[in-house]
């Protein structure tokens, strides 16, 4: 594999990570995994974002953005915040709901990029939540596994073209994918920081 588009002022491709305060739950139940869904709609339409992946975890969530880095900071500022007020409101709670401002890595190549393609996805396989990627609902690898239709915020078509085209490109994602869930977590986790040649 080759590297992706150069990062430009106006273009690049990040992956985006926030967890809880204190790593304490983010979302609770299935209500507040939807209501985050919706306001990534409205990011995205709103910051003209590209969501190529998202993966949501109780404490924590993932996401792989494109789009110019002043709008992914921006879109990340406003998504964590307007969540943020929507739980304190509905938990009766003050105080903040994230630990401090979102994380991102730069990806420039492709060996990275594929590897967030199965680690964002396979989160709750490795957290043990569940047992294979296609079991976690709260998770964009179904759409893009071609499993059930993709969500208006969602783009799968740079992700399967990692793997072939059409059906090829499918049937090529869901076999890496269910190839990583062998991977150990430590590799998978120096991979996507950058470690083992390739990364930010």
């Amino acid at each position: 594999m080759g590297r992706v588009s150069r990062p430009t002022f106006d273009r690049a491709i990040v992956h985006a990570y926030t967890r809880g305060n204190n790593r304490s739950p983010v979302f609770v139940d299935d209500f507040d995994y939807t209501a985050w869904l919706r306001l990534l709609h409205r990011t995205v339409r709103r910051f003209g974002w590209t969501c190529h992946a998202f993966c949501l975890m109780p404490n924590h969530y993932h996401l792989l953005l494109e789009s110019s880095r002043a709008r992914i900071s921006a879109g990340m500022r406003h998504l964590n915040g307007s969540f943020a007020t929507r739980v304190n409101l509905r938990y009766d709670r003050t105080g903040h709901v994230f630990e401090g401002p979102y994380r991102e890595q730069l990806v420039t190549e492709q060996r990275h990029l594929a590897e967030l393609a199965r680690y964002i996805p396979l989160n709750p396989v490795r957290a043990r939540l569940s047992a294979t990627a296609e079991d976690w609902r709260p998770s964009s690898y179904r759409a893009t596994a071609g499993l059930e239709r993709r969500p208006p915020y969602l783009t799968v078509t740079l992700l399967r073209s990692l793997f072939g085209r059409g059906e090829e490109g499918i049937a090529g994602y869901r076999a890496f994918v269910a190839e990583g869930a062998t991977t150990p977590r430590a590799t998978s986790r120096d991979l996507v920081r950058g470690r083992g040649g390739f990364g930010r």
